[in-house]
């Protein structure tokens, strides 16, 4: 079974260190880990140390480092423009992304969403997410964490769009195939998922005129907290990264 992973601010040097806090706390009581054991350390950035478990202190381990690594950005980079999904499906549709190899989210504000992040309360559903996709990088025991970024209206949807190696949109209407389209060896792949109503027609307009290409995964139609997590697992095994 792969070892569990647990999340500190930056990688210590040394052959030893002390998992304190609530990362501590959790290995120590409920993953309750006892000497012999052994675990993953990580900044989330990248850096791993594996690990093993010298003695249990409290709500703490001490830990002896067995081994090193620093773990590359991926290349090509793969970016989702998530519409905002209703909230009882939103944190869904950030884990999913994340145990399945997305490096970047961006939250959209479509013309069709439903869900509005307004002051105050969009702070708070953005830090959410950003909570959602640190859990689902340590329970998929990922190396670098995904980037939340702030919320985008359509502009910067199309900004983003337009300085990406590959652009693609989502679309049940595209003639495309997702599994066949053009995909670069290196840079950005920036996917766009719509709301539950649909992108509208000005959006795709706009987002074409950005350089993106429509396409679609397959017959059924897939709901916006689930489609992107889909086009991610056929981007994953075409690049490579799960062989």
């Amino acid at each position: 079974m792969t070892p569990p992973l647990f999340l500190l601010d930056y990688v210590p040097v040394g052959d030893e260190l002390l998992l304190s806090g609530d990362e501590g706390r959790h290995a120590a009581r409920v993953k309750r880990l006892r000497a012999g054991e052994e675990l993953l350390v990580s900044d989330g950035r990248g850096g791993v140390l594996h690990c093993r478990v010298t003695k249990v202190v409290a709500d703490a381990l001490q830990l002896a480092v067995l081994s090193r690594r620093q773990e590359p950005p991926a290349d090509p980079r793969l970016v989702v423009l998530q519409a905002l999904p209703k909230r009882e499906r939103a944190e869904l549709a950030v884990e999913s992304m994340t145990e399945l190899g997305v490096d970047e989210i961006v939250p959209w504000h479509a013309a069709r969403s439903i869900t509005h992040w307004r002051g105050a309360r969009g702070e708070k559903a953005l830090q959410r997410w950003r909570r959602t996709a640190r859990e689902a990088a340590k329970q998929s025991r990922r190396a670098w964490i995904p980037d939340v970024a702030a919320l985008v209206d359509t502009p910067g949807v199309t900004v983003r769009l337009a300085g990406a190696a590959c652009a693609l949109v989502l679309h049940e209407d595209a003639s495309n195939p997702l599994a066949t389209a053009a995909l670069p060896g290196r840079g950005e792949i920036a996917l766009v998922v719509g709301p539950e109503g649909g992108i509208s027609p000005d959006e795709m307009d706009a987002f074409v005129a950005a350089g993106a290409v429509p396409v679609r995964l397959g017959t059924p139609v897939l709901r916006t907290s689930t489609a992107g997590s889909a086009a991610l697992a056929g981007l994953s095994l075409r690049l490579g990264r799960w062989s």
